[in-house]
């Protein structure tokens, strides 16, 4: 994981805003992705002081982008937040990563996210939800996710491992029960 930590970090130095010029907002926006997934895979190698740092300036640019009217990229401070939870989850924080999670989905920027976005955040959070115990709300954010963006939940191999541990860990929603099976 430290290769693509590095080639994120290395091809964000060219899009880094000079303190001389404007910041163009889809470079805002391309080097704020870059640093987001470099935190994600920092925070894959535990590395909790790249991710920390990463995920700051990711935040700094989305702020950056969100005050650009004509920034049509939809990368904003949500999609960080977002990556903040993801970046807790993947650092063992589960129950950081849930609470984040739950502040975040609860805003109408959540709302604008594109619905693949959306479902594949889902499935993501479900892992967190399971790693806690709560395979309820773990079986909430599948149902959820299904009904965002079915292709997602039905083609991603880590949502059939999520609703395999949802279906293990004991009776389910019945709207689980009832969603057709994600291989479908």
């Amino acid at each position: 994981m430290v290769a693509p930590m590095a080639a994120a970090t290395t091809a964000v130095r060219p899009l880094d805003p000079a303190p001389t010029r404007e910041p163009v907002p889809d470079d805002l926006a391309l080097a704020a992705t870059l640093l987001t997934e470099a935190a994600l895979a920092a925070a894959t190698c535990v590395d909790t002081v790249a991710t920390d740092d990463l995920i700051d300036r990711a935040a700094r640019l989305a702020a950056s982008c969100a005050e650009h009217p004509d920034d049509s990229s939809g990368f904003g401070p949500v999609v960080v937040d977002l990556a903040r939870a993801l970046a807790a989850a993947r650092l063992g924080d589960n129950h950081l990563a849930v609470a984040l999670h739950q502040h975040t989905a609860c805003g109408d920027a959540w709302q604008r996210l594109p619905a693949e976005h959306r479902a594949a955040h889902l499935i993501d959070i479900a892992r967190a939800h399971l790693d806690v115990g709560d395979h309820q709300s773990a079986g909430r954010a599948l149902v959820t996710a299904d009904r965002i963006a079915p292709a997602e939940v039905r083609l991603r191999p880590a949502a059939r491992s999520a609703l395999a541990a949802v279906l293990r860990a004991g009776p389910t929603p019945a709207d689980l029960a009832a969603s057709p099976p994600p291989s479908a």
